[in-house]
């Protein structure tokens, strides 16, 4: 497996004041011929972060439209993203388009918190929080906070790999970020089902934002994930025959450059197919905060 970058295909300016810097977590649809609407996660003076958007033609890798608009903003203080929204991916569900988000939230200086929120895509454009509350929040099985969902409708079931905090800190002053795994019959009530990708001290353990697509040979999921010793994100993998045992590889096919926009960091990957080739949307340095980039799958 081996992905070859095409570039940095987005330069991110300063869109307006929600949108002042950033275009993290980057999520796409295909809206016509080669061109996707891809969503991103920018952020205002204040690190609170909010959704926009961009046109880009993926296989002439050119910019065809940037919305000035804010397409959904971050909540009011006591709400559950009142510090930002950070987007997962798209799915439907009875015909209607859904994105699950993180929402962050930070109370009385404590240490922030995520939940899941679920918005509404209408027309491709228009993002609508539904329901107006938390879509999946902490319980028994998730204490701490949550993050990063993603969903797909595979064999009549719903099924979500999404983050969970199980402690801030461990013995390498790195928190325990794992991916765990859910499923629900009509995309509402979900019923969690533990760990998915398993976790190892000092080699993986900080993860964030998986992406999974299937075919043939299983189940493949890309994701961030830090080690503890001081390296900054990176991508890894994971494949799994029944999306139930996952094995993590030590290779994912694509590392920093050597210098450049991704060359500290590379996270929050977004794979998927455009006539049959598998594409990777992926932010660089400082969490993406001067673009994403574009990376091709060479070989299956």
């Amino acid at each position: 497996m081996n992905w070859k970058k095409l570039g940095k295909i987005f330069t991110f300016n300063l869109i307006n004041k929600d949108l002042l810097t950033h275009a993290s977590n980057p999520v796409a649809i295909n809206i016509q011929d080669d061109v996707f609407r891809i969503f991103f996660s920018g952020r205002n003076k204040d690190n609170k972060s909010s959704v926009g958007f961009v046109d880009v033609d993926i296989l002439k890798q050119n910019v065809k439209q940037i919305t000035n608009n804010t397409i959904f903003k971050y909540g009011e203080v006591n709400s559950f993203y009142s510090h930002g929204v950070s987007i997962g991916n798209i799915y439907t569900v009875d015909e209607k388009k859904y994105m699950l988000f993180m929402g962050w939230q930070v109370q009385d200086s404590q240490h922030w918190r995520g939940d899941i929120g679920r918005l509404e895509l209408e027309d491709d454009k228009s993002l609508v929080l539904n329901p107006n509350k938390v879509f999946i929040g902490c319980d028994d099985n998730d204490k701490v906070s949550l993050s990063y969902p993603w969903v797909m409708h595979d064999e009549q079931v719903y099924k979500m790999w999404y983050g969970s905090t199980e402690n801030w800190s461990s013995d390498n002053g790195e928190m325990v970020h794992v991916i765990k795994y859910a499923t629900s019959e009509d995309g509402i009530n979900w019923k969690k089902h533990g760990l998915a990708i398993p976790f190892e001290i000092g080699v993986a353990q900080a993860f964030s934002r998986p992406t999974v697509i299937k075919d043939d040979n299983g189940y493949h999921m890309w994701f961030s994930y830090r080690s503890g010793d001081g390296t900054k994100y990176r991508i890894g993998y994971a494949h799994s025959i029944d999306g139930l045992k996952w094995n993590r590889k030590e290779n994912s096919g694509i590392d920093v450059s050597v210098d450049g926009w991704d060359s500290e960091m590379i996270c929050y990957p977004f794979v998927f197919d455009h006539k049959e080739r598998l594409y990777m949307l992926y932010n660089g340095n400082d969490f993406g905060k001067t673009g994403f980039g574009l990376a091709v799958l060479e070989h299956k």
